[in-house]
């Protein structure tokens, strides 16, 4: 079973979750990250590090936001890799619990 980045990730995008994988299993997208399935371990290291609690074990992920498991798993084969921290977007702090992001994320 894997973790998956959902909802509250999208325009947030810290990276403070990739700094402690240690399979280097998060994709990068414009504006969101994700967790390869098949190459997460399981091992809960990045689920504390999210500054805004946007990662999940599988199966604790709200109801809400079951389409995020196919979400990631697809993203991950087509954005790249990401192994280093970098800076959060500006406007970071303005997305943290924002409702309905879903219809934001850019591809």
């Amino acid at each position: 079973m894997a973790f998956v980045v959902g909802e509250n990730c999208i325009k947030c995008k810290h990276t403070d979750c990739v700094e402690v994988c240690p399979v280097d299993c998060f994709y990068e997208g414009p504006n969101f990250l994700v967790i390869h399935p098949d190459e997460c371990i399981d091992c809960a290291l990045c689920e504390p590090e999210c500054p805004v609690q946007a990662i999940f074990s599988e199966d604790e992920l709200p109801d809400d936001q079951q389409q995020f498991i196919e979400l990631n798993a697809e993203l991950a084969e087509v954005w790249d890799n990401i192994t280093e921290m970098k800076d959060s977007p500006p406007d970071a702090d303005q997305w943290d619990g924002v409702k309905g992001k879903l219809k934001y994320l850019e591809r």
